[in-house]
């Protein structure tokens, strides 16, 4: 169970968990053709938007610039928990999982609760107003801080584990130091892979004879790439110790994998996942510094870029 709190709009969160964009080129995972096994167990009534608006407005909660409007809950398990399992038991470990959340958080304070089957691990997502019973919008009281968070997850274990036994807990990120590098954000790397890849092989192509050709080609390709890495390198700087960690454990697990000691495709997922960060990273730091610079500038308003050359040029 992770929680993700959300401060501003919910449009692209909704167009997520409700499935309503054509295409989802920044997961893979998701299959179109199994959109139909999706389900809810709390069905939203309006827009992501407008329930945490009614909702907020109806408990006359003060709220300021920067405040947690709603909270984005993940709930799954391991894909061998779920290996076997029949579509009723599915269905059924979530809405004990709901139940464990309305006991917590309140019933009325959640208003969508939607379950993927569409992915290689069915999960859940729960989107909720963390309003206290007497009526304030604050989500440190309710969700607290990391020590409160480690008890969430005790109970939320014992919760679960009443009705599915053959559930294991898995170790604390409290005890083992680890920050959890969200998928979704991983999962960025793959798209994004596939275009470095043609960059790449452009850049080896380049010679003193096709060199204007070549970079004539590169530039396109550099101005639609070059915004979508750095956006994701800055999602991803908080996440600078665990990349590091990953890094040394990578040889060792290359190890289990070639004497077959692994079996956990979320662990190879990751695995994956992170040798196409490095191949991105590599790639990037292979483009020169200064067509990585003319791509950002192209994209600049054009009134701003004359502004900067005119400031230039007083300086």
């Amino acid at each position: 169970m992770r929680f993700a709190k959300q401060k501003g709009g919910a449009g692209a969160l909704e167009a997520h968990h409700e499935r309503t964009k054509e295409k989802y080129a920044s997961n893979p995972d998701i299959d179109p053709n199994r959109k139909s096994r999706n389900f809810h167990i709390i069905q939203p009534e309006r827009s992501y938007g407008r329930e945490v608006h009614e909702r907020i407005t109806a408990a006359g909660c003060k709220t300021r610039k920067d405040s947690v409007r709603f909270v984005d809950t993940l709930i799954t398990a391991s894909p061998e928990f779920f290996k076997g399992k029949r579509r009723s038991e599915v269905n059924e470990f979530f809405k004990v999982a709901v139940d464990f959340l309305a006991q917590k958080i309140g019933r009325d304070n959640i208003f969508t609760a939607t379950v993927h089957m569409d992915e290689k691990t069915p999960h859940l997502h729960l989107c909720f107003t963390p309003i206290t019973p007497d009526g304030r919008l604050s989500a440190k009281e309710i969700i607290g801080n990391r020590t409160q968070l480690t008890k969430w997850q005790d109970d939320f274990f014992a919760h679960m584990v009443k009705k599915f036994p053959d559930l294991e807990r898995g170790e604390s990120a409290s005890k083992t130091g680890r920050r959890h590098i969200p998928t979704r954000v991983l999962k960025q790397s793959v798209s994004l892979s596939k275009q470095a890849e043609k960059i790449q092989e452009t850049l080896d192509g380049i010679n003193p004879i096709n060199a204007k050709k070549k970079k004539e080609e590169l530039a396109p390709m550099l101005r639609k790439f070059i915004p979508k890495v750095e956006d994701y390198f800055t999602h991803i700087k908080r996440y600078k110790g665990e990349f590091e960690r990953q890094e040394r454990e990578n040889a060792a697990l290359e190890r289990e994998i070639a004497d077959g000691k692994l079996n956990m495709s979320e662990r190879l997922q990751m695995y994956d996942l992170q040798a196409r960060h490095e191949r991105l990273v590599k790639i990037y730091n292979a483009i020169p510094e200064d067509e990585r610079k003319k791509a950002m500038r192209s994209l600049q308003p054009q009134g701003r870029r004359s502004h900067e050359r005119s400031r230039g040029e007083r300086g």
